[in-house]
Parts: C-alpha cells; sequence; structure tokens
C-alpha cells in the first residue's frame, strides 16, 4: 500500500464532498450578497407595485413606478457596494504596504511578532519560532499578511466586481414582482404578486440560512412575514390615497 495517504489525505478523504480551496469563503460571502440583494429586489419592488396598484388599475403607472424603483434601486445598490468596498480595498492596501514596509526596515521585530502569534494560539515558544522562522524562508510577506491581517493580496475585491454584482441581483429580484404585477389582468393582480413574492421570499430565505449555517425555518418565516407586512402596507396606503382623491 502506498505510504502518500497520510493525515492529510485521510482528513481530505473523510469529507469527499467538502471544499477545502482558500476562495470558499470569499464565494459564499458572494453569494450570500447576491441572495441578500436579489431579496431587497423584491420587497421594495414589490410593496411599490402593489401600493400604486392598490391606488390605480392602469398598467402605466404601475409599470412607470416599478421600472423607476427598479433602477433607482440597482444604481444605489450599485453605487453603495462600489463605495463600500472601495473603502475597505483602500484601507486593506495601506495595512499592505505598512506591513512590507515594517518587513523591511525591522525584519527581527517581525519575526518575534510572528512568533508570538502563533504562541497566542497555543503552540509552545520552541514551536512557534520553528513556524515563524519556516514561513519567513519561505514568504515573509504572505505568512505575515496571513497571520496579522487575514488579507489575501491576491484576492482583494474589486469594487467594481461588487457594484455590478448588487446591481444585478437586486434586478433580477426585483424584475418578479414587476412582471408578476403586469401579467395576470387588473382583478388578479394584487392576488398574484402576494403569492409570486412570498413564494420567492421563501426560497431566497431557505437559501440564506443554509448558505449561514442556520436552520431555514426560522429565517424562511421572518422573510415571508417581513415582505408580507411591506406589501400590506404599501396597499393599503395606496387604498387610503384612492379614498382621499389622489
Amino acid at each position: 500500500m502506498s505510504e502518500s495517504n497520510g493525515l492529510g489525505d485521510e482528513k481530505y478523504a473523510a469529507h469527499p464532498g467538502e471544499q477545502h480551496d482558500d476562495g470558499l469563503t470569499s464565494r459564499l460571502n458572494w453569494l450570500r450578497a447576491g441572495v441578500l440583494g436579489a431579496n431587497d429586489g423584491i420587497v421594495s419592488t414589490a410593496g411599490l407595485v402593489v401600493g400604486v396598484a392598490a391606488l390605480s388599475s392602469e398598467r402605466g403607472p404601475i409599470l412607470a413606478a416599478g421600472v423607476a424603483g427598479l433602477v433607482a434601486g440597482a444604481v444605489s445598490m450599485a453605487l453603495g457596494e462600489y463605495v463600500s468596498v472601495s473603502t475597505q480595498r483602500d484601507s486593506e492596501r495601506s495595512l499592505l504596504a505598512k506591513e512590507e514596509m515594517e518587513l523591511r526596515d525591522d525584519p527581527d521585530a517581525e519575526l518575534e511578532e510572528l512568533t508570538s502569534i502563533y504562541e497566542s494560539k497555543g503552540l509552545s515558544r520552541a514551536t512557534a519560532l520553528t513556524v515563524a522562522h519556516e514561513l519567513t524562508e519561505h514568504d515573509a510577506f504572505a505568512a505575515h499578511v496571513d497571520a496579522e491581517l487575514h488579507i489575501d493580496p491576491d484576492n482583494l475585491t474589486s469594487p467594481i466586481q461588487a457594484a455590478l454584482s448588487s446591481a444585478l441581483s437586486f434586478t433580477l429580484g426585483a424584475a418578479l414582482p414587476l412582471i408578476a404585477i403586469l401579467a395576470p389582468p387588473a382583478s388578479a393582480r394584487i392576488p398574484v404578486t402576494f403569492v409570486a413574492v412570498l413564494l420567492a421570499l421563501a426560497l431566497t430565505g431557505q437559501v440564506s440560512a443554509r448558505l449561514g449555517g442556520s436552520r431555514p425555518g426560522p429565517a424562511m418565516w421572518r422573510i415571508v412575514i417581513g415582505g408580507a407586512l411591506a406589501m400590506i402596507v404599501t396597499y393599503l396606503i395606496g387604498q387610503l390615497l384612492g379614498v382621499a382623491g389622489v
């Protein structure tokens, strides 16, 4: 029998369906952000078109309000994500530059710092020093940014990619209530939209919960009840405005 099946091989063999690559967490975060963006698009657009449909049975105003809400929401999401990720990326680059300077100016102090980090994780002083020496010899910069900053310098988030992803997920989510409110005849628009939106929210709630490793039931019901309340409130406001003759 081959002796190549060591401890590491046994660990991976014990979990054949489990992923261990470094980008897994990043991809899960992106997917979770996409699900949340789609959920925002569903709820905000559904509330908007249901409110207008309660006020008017004409397709024109409903379509105009829905499209305006979709575009405004997608642009807002994209801008917010771009600004947020740009700020995070600038901070990460600043930290990386500082770490690079410290390694260049005082490598002994940085080695001691790396050793202390591994000591704090439970290694003995001798073992921590050995680990720090070996990692420093292999790639000092990579070792320090991983242990101290938990940053992968080769995998910084792109602000443009984040903005486009956020806008796309919001748009896809917003398209569902817009189609649901416009496709059926006037008498069935609001009931059809309620059902379609609540089913979509139940699905996004389940997906979000599974990505977060939590029970899908509570997450699903929270998001479904919240979406239902949003539509009920906007529907009642539309009805009141209609009664007031607006």
